[in-house]
């Protein structure tokens, strides 16, 4: 008998076309589109790839909008700042993309695997930064939050969530590990993209779409005449993007933000578009895809509230999440998408939260 994994993989390959299935080779790239080159960086975590995107671009003018013929690269997203993906850029820089100045270095969202290594490329190569506001300020903020402890306030969140001692002491031999040891210094400024804009990128106009609930305003690009998206990590065709809250924002609703942003792609964009992930391979089907990460969550919420019929912390609701096992490596991914799909609930008015010796309990309504 299928488990539920087992249907969801099924579900995935339903509808979607992959026709790049061979992904390009460390500092290799394949073209994708007339001018469009992908590649591939890796990532020191169980998810071990992230995609990168090179696009002709023009020379461009003082404002540093691209004109005329294409005679340079435009970046899309960066990686993480890792020794592996530094070199992997080197050998891209020095072969596939040689020959051509960088114009710009546009990332879609401030995750580190994304927008990681934007200030090393950007120092490297003088080309500015092209990101939405949401995105240049967060990764800023983040990269000037660090600690060698944990603040008192993430201990209570995640001594909420149900984490124990153990988890509690792994999370503080954690601690000093974070935004800033794999982000690159960013610049000092930027180049704003929002909603509604259009950005001329060698000979292609794209509208700037944004998505929210894996990383608030995703810039997604559409471009109408070729039937092409930049899609980031707000749509991925073979997993899920992951949904979490987080200390900082600890009664968020991102789940709710995520399903939102899936409609509204999916309603806007046709189906027939050849998407451009940041993980996994280029697929057409892309409303197709929004339809079933709208499905899988609601399964999952549903799952979730059966399961609450006695009261459960957060920790406790990985069995009706996950099916797999949530080793420690995944397991602070885990965690804040737990409480994600739990403050769904609540904020949907299927479930209630009661709070005793500051551990979070739910219970369906």
């Amino acid at each position: 008998m299928k488990t539920r994994a087992d249907k969801i993989r099924d579900a995935k390959a339903t509808g979607l076309v992959f026709p790049f299935p061979d992904p390009p080779v460390r500092g290799d790239a394949l073209e994708v589109a007339p001018g469009i080159l992908w590649l591939r960086l890796p990532l020191p975590m169980a998810l071990d790839h992230v995609n990168v995107y090179a696009m002709e671009d023009g020379e461009g003018d003082a404002e540093g909008d691209a004109q005329g013929d294409a005679q340079g690269w435009m970046l899309v997203d960066t990686g993480m700042d890792t020794p592996p993906a530094r070199e992997a850029w080197e050998v891209a820089l020095s072969g596939p993309l040689a020959g051509r100045p960088i114009t710009r270095i546009l990332v879609t969202h401030y995750h580190p695997d994304h927008i990681g290594l934007a200030g090393w490329l950007a120092e490297k190569t003088g080309a500015p930064l092209v990101t939405t506001r949401t995105s240049f300020f967060a990764a800023k903020a983040l990269q000037l939050d660090q600690w060698d402890e944990p603040p008192a306030e993430a201990v209570a969140f995640y001594r909420a969530a149900g984490y124990g001692e153990a988890e509690i002491e792994a999370l503080r031999a954690r601690a000093k590990f974070g935004f800033a040891r794999v982000c690159s210094p960013l610049p000092v400024g930027f180049r704003r993209i929002a909603a509604g804009d259009t950005l001329r990128i060698g000979r292609r106009d794209w509208e700037i779409l944004t998505g929210h609930g894996h990383a608030a305003e995703h810039a997604v690009l559409w471009c109408k005449a070729d039937g092409l998206v930049l899609a980031g990590d707000q749509v991925l065709p073979r997993i899920t993007s992951n949904i979490g809250v987080y200390p900082t924002e600890p009664e968020g609703d991102p789940l709710g933000e995520f399903l939102h942003s899936c409609a509204t792609l999916r309603d806007a964009l046709p189906d027939n578009v050849l998407a451009l992930p940041g993980h996994n391979e280029p697929f057409t089907g892309l409303g197709i895809r929004c339809g079933q990460l709208i499905a899988h969550h609601a399964q999952s919420l549903d799952a979730l509230q059966a399961s609450l019929s006695k009261p459960r912390t957060a920790l406790e609701c990985f069995d009706v999440l996950f099916d797999r096992e949530i080793t420690d490596g995944l397991r602070g991914f885990a965690i804040v998408e737990a409480v994600a799909h739990l403050n769904h609930l609540r904020n949907s008015g299927r479930a209630k939260r009661n709070t005793t010796d500051g551990v979070h309990r739910y219970e369906a309504i």
